[in-house]
């Protein structure tokens, strides 16, 4: 690194000073040699944004030294519009003259998709010390390739480091489009708190944002008889990357202050095909044996985020499905007797879905009505609840399917999948509502009488656990 970029890292360390010590020391980079970063973007029909994506790279105060555009399976004007962008710039910035080369490459039809793009890709930067990935929808700030550099030179232990991503929501319109963005910016904070409040161990390397040590992805290819670092066995190709490097003995790290827009999904249709593929990816991960050379890995480190989400989405369903039936069912025959205690749950929720609105570095106002308002949170969880319960069926049938394809579909405005858990849960209701009926009133009160103890331990352990995350330190992190 150069003397400008060690100074400017020092006034980082004196502003930021709220940060744990562990943070803190590695923006005091003694190296004083650069490092070589390749930029990769994989694209596929983002005319929208790849415009923004480029001009966000060369606006850098640490421009990557190369950037390869890799378009595939292209069907709009990608290539036409990232064009644009080819060939040498000559930059200024904060940290003293910047030179690069951008480069596009339209691969045509690959059935590797993405994966393909990112392969196809390394194999153009793997003579660097680092590969920069940005997808085609990711804006990054102006100094993130600067903080990621500058903690992946500092620790040779470090394999990989992901910036903290949200979405931009000020070009959003629309009622349903601006509720779905603001129930993920809050989604995207939870998680990127939760792994900075880990010691900073990333559980997933996202491909939105994340930089990448070459020598280590070379070691993931060598350990694991691969020819290239993602392979197409996997829906989530980062996070079984991620889990890789972790096994090979490097650390996957979060930094808090590079930070990233990402595109976000404006449907319900296109957020349940990628929610759907992202947690059927991760629940093959951590059951053994599943499909290809992908071996299932349930006691991985990288993998207890995820059981505990999976485990967390679990109660939410049983908890919110018992509590409507009993009390439809104490309603049915006048047995119903409220009690206060049932409101601080809701309560509970309520103030840390707050605290979570405000860690956020860019929250507004939609943010945090949607914390206090209740409703909104709460709509939103149905929506997650239904995401997890088509990727659990959809993984248990052992139909094979290509959630690639049907995130590409959908978010071409196909596919009617994301009604099916409404259209199940309304016959499901109606069901228990006619058997409910036919049995005698002995039965409906012995079941009340202990449906409600269960459900009421269950909440009270629930509503523990979200006042522990409330209460808990968080360092100064902003998400």
């Amino acid at each position: 690194m150069t003397d400008t970029h060690n100074a400017s890292a020092e006034l980082v360390l004196a502003s930021e000073h709220h940060f744990p010590e562990d943070f803190a020391s590695v923006l005091d980079v003694s190296s004083t040699q650069r490092s070589t970063i390749g930029c990769v973007i994989p694209a596929y029909n983002e005319e929208e944004s790849i415009a923004a994506v480029i001009e966000g790279l060369l606006g850098q105060t640490r421009v990557p030294d190369v950037i390869h555009v890799v378009v595939n399976n292209t069907t709009d004007a990608t290539v036409k519009i990232a064009s644009r962008f080819a060939g040498a710039h000559e930059l200024e910035s904060d940290l003293g003259p910047q030179f690069t080369e951008v480069f596009v490459h339209d691969i045509g039809k690959n059935p590797d998709k993405k994966v393909g793009a990112l392969n196809y890709g390394y194999s153009l930067v793997e003579g660097y010390e680092y590969l920069l990935g940005v997808d085609g929808d990711t804006v990054a700030d102006a100094r993130a390739v600067e903080y990621l550099e500058s903690e992946a030179v500092s620790d040779t232990r470090i394999g990989g480091i992901s910036a903290v991503y949200t979405i931009d929501d000020k070009p959003i319109r629309g009622t349903v489009a601006k509720f779905l963005i603001a129930g993920q910016r809050s989604q995207f904070a939870a998680f990127n708190m939760q792994n900075l409040l880990r010691g900073r161990n990333m559980a997933v390397l996202g491909g939105q944002l994340s930089i990448f040590s070459t020598k280590a992805l070379r070691e993931v290819m060598r350990d694991n008889h691969q020819s290239t670092p993602w392979v197409k066995d996997s829906e989530v190709e980062d996070s079984l990357l991620s889990l890789q490097i972790k096994s090979a003995g490097y650390l996957t790290k979060i930094n808090p202050l590079a930070r990233g827009h990402v595109g976000g999904m404006t449907t319900l249709r296109g957020l349940d095909a990628q929610q759907v593929k992202w947690t059927y990816g991760a629940i093959e991960l951590m059951w053994p044996g599943q499909r290809g050379d992908t071996k299932g890995q349930p006691f991985h480190p990288n993998l207890r985020l995820r059981w505990l989400e999976n485990l967390s989405m679990l109660v939410n369903f049983f908890v919110r499905i018992a509590f409507l039936t009993l009390l439809a069912g104490s309603l049915s025959i006048g047995a119903f007797v409220f009690s206060p205690w049932w409101l601080l749950p809701p309560v509970v929720a309520m103030a840390l879905n707050l605290r979570i609105a405000m860690t956020m570095k860019e929250r507004d106002a939609r943010d945090v009505l949607f914390a206090v308002l209740l409703f909104p949170a709460e709509i939103y969880m149905w929506v997650r609840i239904s995401h997890f319960l088509r990727s659990w069926t959809r993984f248990l049938s052992r139909k094979k399917v290509d959630n690639w394809a049907l995130q590409a579909k959908a978010e071409r405005g196909g596919g009617q999948g994301h009604w099916v858990p409404l259209i199940v849960v309304v016959a499901v209701a109606v069901a228990i509502a006619a058997m409910w009926w036919m049995l005698p009133v002995m039965v409906q009160s012995t079941i009340l009488w202990i449906g409600w103890p269960v459900v009421g331990v269950i909440t009270v352990l629930q509503t523990l656990s979200m006042f522990l995350k409330l209460v808990r330190r968080q360092h100064g992190f902003k998400v």
